[in-house]
């Protein structure tokens, strides 16, 4: 694609300048072959710090509707997630939830970088939440190795709700390579799958320095409907 050259080499590199990131662990991104960057998830714009930093194209997957508005809003959706290299995919549970496994398996069979936030959804605490077992499964499925991202600072870029991101120092570390290759085989046992997953989060742990809680991170929106549920319980 046209557009990923652009922002890479062109938008990536003037962002590099402004923001000046601190970058550590590059090295252990495999300069080629499938690899799974599994991250936490603090900003929007984690989406745009790790493509910026890591010199191979990654791939993620958005929800589809970026891809779909009409108008010059629409437009510039698809524009700005395209060349970002995201990939529209549905959100949702059952086969959705396939239809994001068996697009991240093509990219991953292409010999390419694909990464995902095994939270689900971004920290609206700042902390770091219990792994969701998707990474697990992509990563036994796919034979790639997981490599460790910790992502310190974009939470201060752009908070939750702001419309413009802050220029405040920003860390992102990669951790060495998880080689889950024991696993082969066992992709549909549970307990497996939760010992992988948790093993891929307690290394983000280490690498971002949060505080961790045994628990799933809540989407935005159903934490939204909690809050309107207690103000009309209240009303």
């Amino acid at each position: 694609m046209v557009l990923y050259p652009v922002m890479k080499h062109v938008v990536a590199r003037a962002a590099r300048l402004v923001y000046r990131p601190v970058v550590d662990g590059l090295e252990n991104i495999p300069t080629d072959g499938p690899v799974i960057l599994a991250a936490n998830h603090l900003s929007f714009i984690d989406s745009v710090v790790i493509p910026m930093v890591v010199p191979r194209r990654v791939s993620f997957l958005a929800k589809a509707e970026y891809f779909t508005g009409t108008g010059v809003k629409g437009s510039l959706s698809r524009w700005f997630f395209s060349s970002l290299g995201h990939v529209p995919v549905h959100r949702g549970k059952g086969r959705d939830a396939r239809a994001a496994l068996d697009t991240a398996a093509e990219i991953l069979g292409r010999g390419d970088a694909f990464a995902i936030y095994p939270e689900g959804t971004r920290s609206l605490d700042g902390k770091l939440h219990r792994g969701r077992t998707g990474v697990a499964r992509m990563a036994l499925e796919s034979g790639a190795p997981v490599v460790p991202v910790g992502i310190i600072g974009t939470d201060k870029v752009q908070p939750v709700g702001s419309k413009f991101p802050k220029i405040v120092p920003v860390t992102v570390r990669f951790g060495e390579p998880l080689d889950f290759s024991r696993y082969d085989g066992m992709q549909e046992s549970l307990p497996v799958l939760r010992s992988v997953t948790d093993e891929i989060i307690y290394r983000i742990l280490d690498l971002s320095g949060q505080e961790y809680v045994d628990a799933y991170q809540k989407t935005p929106e159903k934490v939204t409907a909690k809050v309107a549920e207690k103000v009309t319980a209240a009303a």
